[in-house]
């Protein structure tokens, strides 16, 4: 297992925050570079400062989604993503925060809590028209060799193919999955799904699963969970503004 990493002891450059240049031409379909290092980026809700130091790096950034929300800095959080798309040293895979975030922005009907609505109240019309545009193509899944990258969870369906397009409809099926892992039906008593990680044990032998999502880490670091056909899944959200810190693993 790689070193995991909650925050670097160097100082990020002065400009990373700046914002992101607007792109030019077709949006072309994000993918992960071959036979580069990467670095995986667990779920960021707003916390800019931490994003800023995660990105400090020569490896390719994977950032797994929930870029916003909670934290104080969304909007320098997504800029920051776009730089890193506009650069070409980065991606990020759709979140169910993301998703609902593109929702509003395209004007469907969608439950505006406290966190989005500061969200929403941070972005102005350019970095709107951005974020509509690449949360709309954000892939819910991505795979490289033995390693697949996904926000909520694993479905057997991730490994017959490319996810399918999202952009702003509801999500069915394995992208469903992906947003939102796998509920129980049961709710929790802070009023959210219980979602159960019982899909670990549907991840094939050689599989290794980097996802956010769910805070299963009880001691600040990632939480990895072997499963009973050999797979493995590594949770990578430690709580990024929502009082814990932002994780990274480096491939």
């Amino acid at each position: 297992m790689p070193p995991l990493l909650a925050a670097p002891t160097d100082t990020p450059p002065d400009d990373e925050s700046a914002p992101a240049r607007q792109p030019t031409g077709e949006f072309a379909p994000l993918a992960i570079p071959h036979g580069i290092p990467l670095r995986i980026v667990g779920d960021v809700h707003g916390d800019a400062a931490a994003f800023t130091y995660a990105v400090a790096t020569d490896r390719f950034v994977i950032q797994l989604g929930d870029l916003t929300d909670y934290g104080p800095r969304s909007a320098e959080a997504l800029g920051l993503m776009f730089r890193l798309i506009d650069e070409r040293r980065g991606l990020f895979l759709l979140g169910n925060h993301d998703h609902k975030l593109a929702r509003a922005l395209a004007g469907h009907p969608v439950r505006v809590e406290a966190n989005l609505q500061q969200t929403l109240a941070q972005l102005d019309t350019a970095m709107r028209e951005r974020a509509l545009a690449e949360i709309a193509r954000a892939p819910a899944w991505l795979r490289r060799d033995g390693a697949l990258f996904v926000h909520g969870g694993f479905h057997t369906d991730m490994l017959l193919g490319p996810a399918p397009e999202v952009g702003v409809m509801r999500a069915q099926g394995a992208v469903a999955r992906a947003l939102f892992g796998e509920p129980t039906g049961r709710m929790q008593p802070d009023g959210y799904p219980e979602r159960s990680i019982r899909w670990v044990d549907r991840i094939p032998r050689g599989i290794t699963v980097y996802c956010g999502h769910d805070r299963r880490s009880t001691n600040g670091r990632p939480y990895v969970r072997h499963g009973t056909l050999g797979g493995v899944a590594v949770f990578l959200d430690t709580g990024a503004g929502k009082g814990g810190h932002l994780s990274w693993i480096d491939l």
